[in-house]
Formats: structure tokens, sequence, C-alpha cells
């Protein structure tokens, strides 16, 4: 179990999260305006009226939102609210004009009830982490500080976007009870999961760096052992997994250091600042009093049927940790493999391209994948060639150092294949034991001082060996044959 270690003990770390996605749509969540604000979009000319609160206007419900949210909460394993309403939650800021968010309130079933995913816990082992709750509710304008050096202003295209908000549960009533996340290291895992769902399903792009997917990040502690639970504080709009990861560990610590001096945590809004990986306390935390929460009188309860229900769940695509089970079980590959092997559906489907259903080439594909093309994101390779590169370093045409000179033309614009690349350069690997043997020869007789050493007991020499017969052919000696003549020579 993950603890920090104060002046008095040992300290374990409670931690919950609201994951905020951008649900994709083409329209917004109450009106039709576009849903694109992407960066590239001028600002202000995706403006809705619901979200911007123009007179006389009501909002309509997106049904397709609905079916994302459901869509969502069927990969989550949670149950499906038949009846849900939405709420007026009062608050005022410029990014707000109506003076309320539309949600759906905390008192009442949102649409997608308990549920729960499996990451992988600290000990190694699966863990199941509870998720209370995903409800649907209007995204705000983006207030932009930065264009002016004594203005602010107000983008709306971003208003009225529709959010799922992703809560996580925890069971105050079983103290005992420890699914929940305890841990920065798992708070990363489970918001990586919920990243893959999100994409695998095409409920939403979440990515964190433009504002897609943020979390409100939940931090409390207790002594080591204890199942009393203390004051919480929160950490708001994290979009970043480093960020949130160096945010809990501070603010943890902060709470260790107020308790240890005999002091109380007061529940606050925490304000992380990037600069030098600290929280500060931002203003107290509102309670729900404060939101004035009522029912929107403009909207009509939210009805979903079993046959919709159903229908949807056809849908559904193989989820992210089946197919890293897949990817493990049937194909050998480690847990960190199949998980960035799932990061997205197009990686997934790229990968499985290469493979084409043989398993012997996976963790060859797999390995150039991820040390390799993930480094060069720009480099647009196909498939069948990353499985050619592969069969040919299995079938001993060439050894990775020559695929690697291979993979480098490739990047260069070079244009064939991996195998009429290495046959128009000249890129072979040597198989000729005799030629091999002479380079040996002149190795061993360059060299006698390290022979000598090698004799006397220095058996990790071999490695220098090996390197200096590589150099004298060019790298293009098949290490295999390389090591065992070098071992029968040097006795």
């Amino acid at each position: 179990m993950y603890t920090i270690t104060g002046k008095t003990g040992d300290w374990e770390v409670v931690i919950g999260l609201e994951t905020h996605i951008e649900v994709l749509s083409k329209s917004k969540l109450f009106d039709g305006a576009s849903a694109d604000y992407k960066p590239n979009v001028p600002p202000n000319t995706q403006v809705g009226f619901i979200g911007t609160a123009m007179p006389g206007m009501l909002p309509t419900l997106n049904r397709e939102c609905v079916n994302q949210a459901i869509r969502f909460g069927l990969a989550i394993n949670a149950d499906i609210s038949r009846r849900s309403i939405f709420a007026r939650k009062q608050y005022f800021y410029p990014d707000l004009p109506q003076g309320y968010q539309i949600t759906q309130p905390a008192n009442e079933p949102p649409v997608v009830g308990r549920g729960y995913l499996e990451i992988m816990g600290d000990d190694g082992h699966p863990k199941k982490i509870r998720i209370e709750r995903a409800h649907l509710e209007q995204d705000a304008a983006a207030n932009k500080h930065d264009a002016h050096p004594t203005k602010s202003f107000v983008d709306f295209n971003r208003c009225g976007v529709a959010l799922l908000e992703i809560v996580t549960f925890l069971d105050t009533k079983d103290p005992e009870n420890r699914e929940y996340i305890t841990s920065p290291d798992e708070a990363e895992r489970y918001l990586r999961q919920i990243r893959e769902i999100v994409r695998a399903t095409g409920v939403g792009l979440a990515n964190m760096e433009e504002g897609q997917m943020r979390a409100d990040v939940n931090v409390s502690v207790r002594r080591a052992g204890s199942n009393e639970f203390n004051e919480r504080c929160e950490i708001k709009n994290m979009v970043s997994f480093k960020f949130i990861k160096t945010a809990i560990e501070f603010e943890a610590r902060r709470q260790i250091e107020i308790l240890e001096s005999g002091k109380a945590v007061e529940r606050s809004t925490m304000h992380f600042n990037q600069n030098d990986g600290t929280t500060s306390v931002a203003r107290s935390k509102e309670d729900a009093l404060d939101y004035r929460y009522f029912p929107d009188p403009d909207l009509l309860p939210l009805i979903i049927t079993d046959e919709q229900i159903e229908e949807i769940r056809k849908t559904l695509p193989e989820l992210p940790a089946a197919r890293r089970a897949r990817y493990m079980g049937d194909w050998g590959l480690s847990e960190y493999d199949a998980s960035r092997l799932t990061e997205s559906v197009e990686i997934s489907k790229w990968f499985e391209e290469a493979v084409a259903g043989k398993p012997a080439r996976a963790k060859g594909v797999a390995n150039w994948m991820i040390t390799e093309l993930f480094a060069h994101p720009e480099f647009e390779m196909k498939p069948d060639d990353l499985a050619e590169l592969v069969d040919m370093i299995a079938s001993g045409e060439i050894n990775g150092k020559i695929a690697k000179d291979i993979f480098t033309k490739m990047l260069e614009g070079v244009s064939g294949t991996p195998r009429g690349i290495a046959e128009k350069h000249g890129l072979r690997q040597v198989n000729d034991t005799a030629a091999i043997e002479s380079a040996v020869d002149t190795v061993i007789a360059a060299n006698s001082p390290q022979v000598a050493e090698y004799k006397s007991g220095k058996v990790g020499l071999l490695g220098f060996f090996v390197g200096a017969v590589m150099k004298q052919t060019g790298g293009r000696a098949n290490p295999a044959t390389v090591n065992e003549i070098l071992k029968t020579k040097l006795g």
C-alpha cells in the first residue's frame, strides 16, 4: 500500500476524481450550434442561443449526447437510469452568461448510475475502482486572460458543449472497503483507463492538452490502517497526468503537516501552481446549498427505454481492457506494451494490421511501434512495411543493427519496402561462416592482451570481442554466429 511518512508516522492517501469529458457530437447539448470549437476556429463564431442566454430561447436536449452517455455507462458496467432530470446550478461568472449551468443534480439519479472499472493496483494485482455516477451538463465558455496586459476576454465557442462528469465512489458506510484510488500512480492508471474507454467507444476524443478531458482531484489523508476519513480539499481543472500526480503528492504532504501540528484541515478549493508543483488555497469549498439547485422548468424528465439501451449495447466495440487481456494472453505481450497499444482505437488497429494474425510477429511489432514509431509520430509507416521488417529480422535476413539502418533510411524519405531498400543498398546480414571466422581471427590477432585476460577468467570481455567483430563487419555479421565462433576460438 502507498503511504507517506510524516514526522509522527505513516499516512494513507484517499483520492476521489471528478473527470469531465467533452462528449463528441456535432451540436451542443441544448441547442443546434456547432460543437466544434477547436483552437483554429475563430473566437465567438460557434455561439449558441441557449449558452449565451438569448431572451425567449428554450433548450432542446441533444439525444445523441444522451446516447453517448449511455454508451459510456455500459462500458463501465454501470446502471442506466430509466428516468432522470436536469437542474439549474446557480453561480455567477463571466463564462456563464445564463447565471446557471444546466446539469443533473447530485441528489437525483443521473443518466449513468453506479459502475466500476478495473485498474492495476500498486500491489501488481487488478483493483476495482467504483464509480458513483456519470451525468450530463453544459460546459462553460473559455476565459482568456493572456491576450491583453490589462483586459480579459471570453470566447463562447465552447459554451454549451456537452460534458460527461464521471465521479468516483467512496463508501463511507463501509470504511473497510478499499475500492477507491489510494496513490498518485493509481490515479494516473484510472484516468488513462477512462481515456481509453472514451476513445474506444467514440464518446469523446479526451485530449487533455486541448481541454477535452479535465479532472478535479479530491485529496484527504489519514493514519495508515485507520478507517476514519478526514476532511478533503479539491484541486480544480487539472489537464495533465504529470501535474495531477505532482499535485496529489504535494497536497497530501501539506495536509499531513497540518494534522501533525495539531490543526484541522479545512475543506477548500485549491490552486495548483505548475511552475513549482505546489498547491495553495484558492477559496473555501462551496457546499451544494450554495448553488441553489432546482429542476429546470424548461426541460422535461429524461426517459430512457430498455430497447434504447439494448440497441446501444449492440454498437459497443471490443473495450480496451478486453483488448489488453487478449494481447497479453494470446500474443504474450507485457502489461506495459499492451497498455501502450490500446491507448487509442487507431493505434490498436494499426498494430493488429501489422501483426496480421501471426502471433510470432506481435512482440517484434510492439517493440518497434513503442520504441521507434511512437518517437516519430510524423512518420507514416505502413503496417505491412513494419511487418516485413520484423519478419526479416526473425528469418535472419538482417540483424537489429541493419534493421535500424533500413528504418532510418525510410525516415529520411527513401522509397521502397524494407526488403527493397536492403537489396538496393546492400544491407544484408553476413551469414557466411568463413567470412565471419576471418573477421574473428583478425580481431583476436589485434587484441592479444584482452585474449589473455579472457582466458584468465574475465569472461565478461566476450562482449568486447563481439563488438569488435561487428565493427569489423560493418555491423552486418550474424550475432549468434559471431558469439559461437568467438567462444570456440577463445576457448
